[in-house]
């Protein structure tokens, strides 16, 4: 047997043995993409998909090339034009893309081999750009493969040239315009294709909202956005805007927080060179006094959404700063204070601009240059000890507000360190041994009343329904939580009891579905030290347990202060006005009118208790309500905060605004 015949047996014998599946894969199924096609036939390795967010990283690529360009100081005007048809245009005036020959292929222009060819561009040194949001040299010629029209026009030499594209492809060779005048820069129109994106189209509001965050990065940059009156979202959108903003992230700061209150009059606000030309950093802080915060960071104008090394290094610098100036000051739990203290329900914006960055995916989400994170760290921490050490009054209300959030964390943790314990060990329900219960099983039904005093506990205890009616007395005025530490509130006995007989935990390790009544009812003697009593009761539910007051489950009840009688007549009247109301209502005959005042619940007889305050089918309840609307909510909040916080010049400064308001006369002397 010859060599030949011997290979052509074996080949034979291989393709005997082999399986269909075998069989069906040889070399003419392995496929070579060459040009823009593997752009066409997989999108989300480029632009993170094919929906709307995608569809506006094109946007966004385009935007960044006039941007590097007037951060590197050859531009300073933008236009951004989004058109009837869903076409977007946007122009610089900035040396506009090179037309000659290109070295490589003297056949084609420069413009072409930039937007047809894949990793062809000029920032892959520092030689056309010191920093720049283009590394990979892929992101105009993605948006010209992800497009059904793509024209670039350049004003270069006092010349204009154009060339049209389509799904990557060149229509035409390089067209010469003819001579222009005051233009220079780089224009490019193009329409998303609908093979791609389907019936997707670009929103006015997100483009704008792009647009102006790249005018706040740069304050040597004018960016002109206009769009036609179909586009503007009912007014949301202008159809015309100059946008320019010369503090640059404080003013974006400023406008984004509106009149949030904040914990310090200024924002913690700057921009710094890195040494050794390594690039900037420009960062703006503020402390809202409520609410969620808001974070936003960019690297060479790029958007990173998921954060870094560079927002790593700001929280750092943050941390850093307030727990040293803590332990200066001898705070006791300055140990304790974590940078996600200090900045996670913070309002920032921060920006750096370094050489040669490195991002997670060609989306750029996320920046990874390690070195960053030092260079920002460094910059700000010296900054932000000068800012800490200038205004002592400003200083003070960050450091409460700081001290605040790590009793919170603490409070938090030993709550779930608590739940984590019942569940370990499975034990009994403990309830606190003044609690009087009912013997209704669930919270359908049944009411809890947080009475004053032990002698009105016992009234009470007497007046109840047995079923569905829990008592619970307290000894005198709680503990103002809101002026309180953690330590103070974790180690007092009456709130202790509340939450003990309550069962639902608190704060964020609410659990609605363990309250063990419907109503929490605060029953207090209608006079002033009462209202006191209550006022104390409603901060905490409001400070702790805040989602139980949203639910509806917290009430007054509305204990009489007089006792009206004439004859077999009796009735009951909540304070001084309600008496004389029913003397001129309902005792307009013969016979005399005995009035008793009651001094307390306690001297209150159970019958009388039952029949005006605890019986549902005679009684007056005021459910407690926490306001809906966002603006209100803070209101709300700053009132409590003022009149019931550690600060007693907010207190001062409150009477000093309503005293006006105040009727001498109504004074009881």
């Amino acid at each position: 047997m010859t060599e030949t015949d011997l290979f052509s047996h074996a080949q034979s014998a291989s393709q005997k043995g082999a399986t269909p599946a075998e069989k069906g894969y040889s070399s003419a199924d392995i496929e070579v993409l060459e040009g823009l096609e593997p752009v066409r036939r997989r999108p989300g390795m480029y632009i993170g998909g094919t929906d709307e967010r995608a569809l506006h990283h094109l946007a966004a690529e385009i935007l960044d090339n006039a941007m590097d360009e007037a951060v590197a100081g050859h531009a300073d005007r933008i236009e951004m034009i989004l058109g009837d048809d869903g076409s977007l245009t946007i122009s610089d005036n900035g040396r506009g893309i090179p037309v000659d020959p290109h070295p490589k292929y003297p056949d084609k222009s420069a413009l072409e081999v930039v937007v047809t060819t894949l990793h062809a561009g000029g920032k892959f040194s520092d030689k056309a750009y010191a920093t720049s949001g283009g590394l990979h040299g892929v992101g105009i010629s993605v948006v010209n493969a992800l497009s059904t029209s793509f024209v670039v026009e350049v004003a270069r030499n006092r010349t204009l040239y154009r060339q049209s594209f389509s799904q990557g492809n060149a229509l035409a060779g390089l067209e010469t315009i003819g001579p222009v005048q005051n233009r220079r820069g780089t224009t490019v129109t193009f329409l998303p294709d609908t093979e791609i994106f389907g019936a997707l189209k670009f929103k006015a509001a997100r483009l704008y909202k792009l647009a102006r965050s790249k005018a706040y990065l740069f304050r040597g940059v004018q960016i002109r956005w206009s769009c036609s009156e179909s586009e503007t979202a009912g007014g949301a959108v202008p159809a015309e805007a100059v946008l320019s903003f010369p503090g640059g992230l404080a003013d974006y700061l400023a406008e984004t927080m509106a009149d949030r209150p904040t914990v310090a009059e200024a924002p913690f606000a700057g921009r710094i060179d890195f040494p050794d030309a390594k690039g900037t950093v420009e960062w703006a802080v503020h402390w809202p006094t409520y609410g969620d915060g808001l974070s936003e960071s960019y690297c060479n104008t790029i958007p990173t959404p998921q954060g870094g090394t560079h927002e790593a290094g700001l929280r750092s610098a943050l941390g850093k700063g307030v727990k040293a100036f803590a332990e200066m000051t001898s705070a006791k739990i300055a140990k304790d204070i974590t940078a996600e203290d200090v900045i996670g329900g913070a309002c920032f914006g921060l920006s750096v601009f370094i050489r040669d960055p490195q991002f997670q995916g060609q989306t750029k989400d996320k920046l990874s240059t390690l070195e960053a994170h030092k260079l920002v760290e460094t910059a700000i921490r010296d900054q932000f000890d000068h800012w800490l050490s200038e205004v002592p009054d400003r200083t003070s209300g960050l450091m409460e507000w700081v001290l605040e959030r790590v009793e919170e964390r603490q409070r938090r943790r030993q709550e779930k360190e608590i739940k984590r314990q019942k569940a370990t060990n499975k034990r009994k329900l403990r309830l606190p041994g003044k609690l009087t219960d009912c013997t209704l099983g669930s919270a359908d039904g049944s009411e809890l009343f947080i009475v004053e005093g032990d002698s009105a506990g016992g009234s009470a205890k007497q007046a109840r329904n047995r079923k569905t009616q829990a008592i619970l007395p307290i000894r005198g005025k709680i503990l103002n939580v809101a002026s309180a530490t953690a330590e103070k509130i974790k180690g007092n006995q009456e709130i202790a009891d509340i939450l003990m007989a309550l069962g639902c935990g608190t704060r964020d390790a609410y659990r609605g579905d363990d309250l063990r009544y419907g109503k929490i009812i605060i029953m207090t003697d209608a006079d002033v030290d009462g209202a006191h009593i209550a006022t104390l009761l409603m901060t905490f539910f409001f400070r702790e347990i805040p989602k139980m007051v949203q639910e509806g489950r917290l009430y007054l009840a509305q204990p009489p202060l007089y006792r009206i009688a004439q004859g077999s007549k009796v009735l009951y009247a909540r304070d001084d006005d309600h008496r004389e109301e029913l003397f001129a209502s309902e005792f307009q005959g013969r016979g005399k009118i005995d009035i008793s005042r009651f001094k307390g619940l306690g001297e209150m007889p159970p019958a009388q208790l039952k029949e005006t305050t605890m019986n549902p089918a005679n009684r007056t309840l005021l459910r407690v309500t926490l306001p809906e609307e966002f603006g209100e909510r803070y209101e709300a909040r700053d009132l409590v905060e003022r009149l019931m916080g550690r600060k007693a010049e907010h207190r001062f400064d409150f009477i000093q605004e309503k005293a006006e308001f105040v009727d001498e006369e109504a004074v009881d002397i």
